[in-house]
């Protein structure tokens, strides 16, 4: 193939252009604001579920206070209908002596109630403070995700501006080459993401080769508008000044 020298030099401004949006598009989707994502996703969920644990936990012992404190009212109500028959004195003195000895089993029956009820509004107490620290972790997490969003958000605005930039300047690049050598540098850099590089002082800077005596004279041989490629890399070879040859 040939292609006039000056094409072959600018498929040098091509592959920097090319090789920007490669590493733009490697900075997209390595950014660390995404690693950070997902682990404050992971982290997240898992107090999520820590929370709802604790919101059960909670929860199940305001249904016990609750039940106790029916229970409590019960004893409560039945020892003051007893006391008040009591202290009216009527009735047989057996009644009276039984109303008495059910005072006492009502009292005792009381402070184990009341008793269970202290216990478990410390336990409650405890529930909620370990619920409110969830609370609080969950909160500083949102709020960690929510400034890492808006820093990955900010940061891709500017890789997606970038990127626009270099591609709007890649059109007219490529619109002015030579299709036929064009379509042999998008062959050769589909695989690698580098189709052509510079022969630099012998050696090819695509493979980073120095070329063998028998190539470097077969290169210096070849006509300035010859297409040359590497023999190890098959990269296009371009030839300036600095060459070597």
């Amino acid at each position: 193939m040939k292609a006039d020298p000056d094409a072959q030099r600018r498929l040098l401004d091509l592959q920097a252009i090319d090789t920007s949006l490669a590493q733009l598009a490697h900075r997209r989707r390595t950014l660390p604001e995404l690693a950070d994502l997902e682990r404050l996703a992971r982290e997240l969920s898992a107090l999520e579920d820590e929370r709802v644990r604790a919101q059960v936990l909670v929860d199940d012992i305001d249904r016990d206070i609750a039940r106790l404190e029916k229970d409590i009212e019960q004893v409560r109500v039945r020892a003051d209908r007893d006391r008040a028959r009591l202290d009216a004195g009527t009735g047989p003195a057996k009644e009276l002596e039984a109303l008495q000895h059910e005072l006492g089993t009502l009292s005792r029956r009381q402070t184990e109630l009341e008793d269970a009820e202290l216990e478990l509004m410390e336990q409650r107490e405890q529930a909620q403070a370990a619920l409110d620290q969830v609370d609080e972790r969950l909160a500083a997490g949102r709020a960690t995700r929510a400034d890492t969003e808006a820093r990955r958000d900010s940061t891709l605005g500017d890789l997606d501006k970038d990127r626009d930039w270099k591609a709007d300047s890649r059109a007219p690049l490529v619109a002015d080459l030579p299709a036929e050598l064009v379509a042999l540098y998008e062959k050769i850099r589909q695989p690698t993401g580098v189709g052509a590089a510079l022969l630099r002082f012998g050696r090819c800077e695509g493979c980073r080769l120095e070329l063998s005596g028998s190539e470097r004279s077969r290169v210096r041989a070849a006509d300035p508008d010859e297409v040359i490629q590497c023999e190890e890399c098959r990269r296009i070879l371009v030839r300036t000044p600095e060459s070597g040859l």
